[in-house]
This record gives structure tokens, C-alpha cells and sequence, in this order.
């Protein structure tokens, strides 16, 4: 990985994923408001419903060994297994994320389950063939070598085990290139985020044809998530989140300023929520 993207992500989630605990929880990722998206439901259950429905969709009922890539402060990896009774692995490129997430695990006595590393998901310190799940919920975005990426939680998938990525896309491209203004507006969140840049759901799913994993689905629910910007927006609007982000700094700043980004490119279709399952 690029050594100063690298920086970037590690700095921009040091430097924020406090303030997300503090004003919004442990799930540092969309949530879940039915298929067309019109449930009225409370932040964090629209997060717990996410990874509920996506366990549905990909068809897990078990799991013993699971890789959480991309784990934040351990909201998946420790949900994860709590319902599964599992042993959890979760990497970030955070230290204050790795360091928050053992904390956690330890206060909800998980520790002896579960483990958090600081770590390069395009070249893991795992061995080949170590776990059942290998989980990537709204990781891959962060990614610059889409491919690399993927062969690497298809290397340190068990045979037989599932792989499931949720991730941030742009729209599909066969009937129309992006435009020059769509390109700018997903530059802008690229800049913001530290995202290197995004790919369309079917790009994704030729990269899982070659890699080559089997019983490959794919789903795009951009409707059922889209309504979480909003809900952020709203809830981002407090005396207590306002101080949070002032404490921050700039960049956090930078982040919450530009949540109508994403609603946005929701509403106009060119952002898109992607999710890849199969099988090795």
C-alpha cells in the first residue's frame, strides 16, 4: 500500500474514530432500512440490522475462525462473536482503533477470543488457508490495488469458507462512461475520506470470477442504506458532536462537513453499495 495513503487512513482514523464512538457507537459503517429503504428505525439497531442481513443474504448460520478486514473499534469482529461463539481476528491500519477494540473486547469479555493487529490487508501477516469468514465491511473502498486485495482474504480463506465484502461503489459503466461531474464529485470524496478511488459492483465481480472463488452472488443495496447519510446529518447537528468534532481537528472536521457528499451522490445514483459473497 502506498505509503502515504497508508498515513493518511491511519491519521484520519485516529484522529476520528473517538469522536464516532462518543456521539454515534462502535459501528463505523452504513445501516439497514429495509429493501426500499422507507423503515423509520434507530441509528445503531439500522447498523446491527446491516450485519444481519448480510449474514442472511450470504447464507451464514456458522462460523469458529473469522477475519474481520477493516475491523474499526471492533463493532463487527466483537458482534461477530458473540453470536457465533467464534474466535475473531480484526486488522486496521489504526493503532488507536486496535488499541480501543482490545479495550472493548476486554470489557465485554471477549479478550480471550478475540485479538486486534494493526496490519496491511494487501499483505496480511496470516497464513494461508486460517479462517471460515473473512468478513470486509466498507473496507475495500480504502483499498488501491482492488485485486491484491481480494487475493489476499481469498489466500488466508479456509477451502470451503466464505468470503463477504460490502463495499462502496460507483455506478456501473456498460451503458455510459462517468462523466466529468460525476468524476469531481467522487474526487471530492475520495480527498475526504482517503479513498484512492472506487470501482463499479461488476468490477468487483469479475475480480471474485478470477480469483477464482465459486457460488459467487452479488447485490447492490444502495436503496436500503442510502437514508443513513441523512440520519449522520441529523444527529451530527448537537452541542456535543459540534465540541467532538472541534476537538478533532481538521481533517474530522473535513469528514462531517462533507456527509451531504455521500447523500448526494446516493440521490443521483453514482454512489452505489455493493456486496460480493462466494466461496473458496
Amino acid at each position: 500500500m502506498n505509503t502515504t495513503l497508508y498515513q493518511q487512513i491511519q491519521q484520519f482514523y485516529d484522529a476520528s474514530s473517538g469522536l464516532w464512538e462518543e456521539v454515534w457507537g462502535e459501528h463505523m459503517h452504513h445501516g439497514f432500512y429495509g429493501v426500499d429503504g422507507t423503515q423509520k428505525k434507530e441509528r445503531r439497531q439500522a447498523q446491527i440490522d446491516l450485519i444481519e442481513e448480510i449474514l442472511h443474504w450470504a447464507d451464514v448460520k456458522t462460523a469458529t475462525n473469522i477475519l474481520d478486514v477493516g475491523c474499526g473499534i471492533g463493532g463487527s469482529s466483537l458482534y461477530l462473536a458473540e453470536k457465533f461463539h467464534a474466535r475473531t481476528t480484526g486488522i486496521t491500519l489504526s493503532p488507536v482503533q486496535a488499541a480501543r477494540a482490545t479495550e472493548r473486547a476486554q470489557e465485554m469479555l471477549l479478550h480471550l477470543k478475540s485479538k486486534f493487529l494493526v496490519a496491511n490487508a494487501q499483505a496480511m501477516p496470516f497464513a494461508d488457508n486460517t479462517f471460515d469468514l473473512v468478513w470486509s465491511l466498507e473496507s475495500g473502498e480504502h483499498m488501491p490495488d482492488k485485486t491484491q486485495f481480494l487475493q489476499e482474504c481469498y489466500r488466508v480463506l479456509k477451502p470451503g469458507g466464505t468470503l463477504i465484502m460490502a463495499t462502496w461503489c460507483h455506478r456501473a459503466t456498460d451503458d455510459a462512461p462517468l462523466t466529468a461531474d460525476e468524476q469531481k464529485h467522487l474526487q471530492d470524496i475520495y480527498r475526504v475520506y482517503c479513498l484512492p478511488y472506487v470501482i463499479s459492483l461488476p468490477e468487483y465481480e469479475a475480480i471474485a470470477h478470477q480469483l477464482p472463488l465459486k457460488n459467487i452472488r452479488t447485490a447492490d443495496w444502495s436503496v436500503a442504506v442510502a437514508p443513513f447519510w441523512n440520519v449522520v446529518i441529523d444527529s451530527a447537528i448537537t452541542p456535543s458532536a459540534i465540541f467532538g468534532l472541534l476537538r478533532s481537528g481538521w481533517n474530522t472536521i473535513q469528514g462531517a462537513l462533507a456527509l451531504g457528499l455521500m447523500s448526494r451522490g446516493y440521490e443521483r445514483g453514482l454512489i452505489k453499495f455493493g456486496l460480493v459473497c462466494g466461496n473458496k
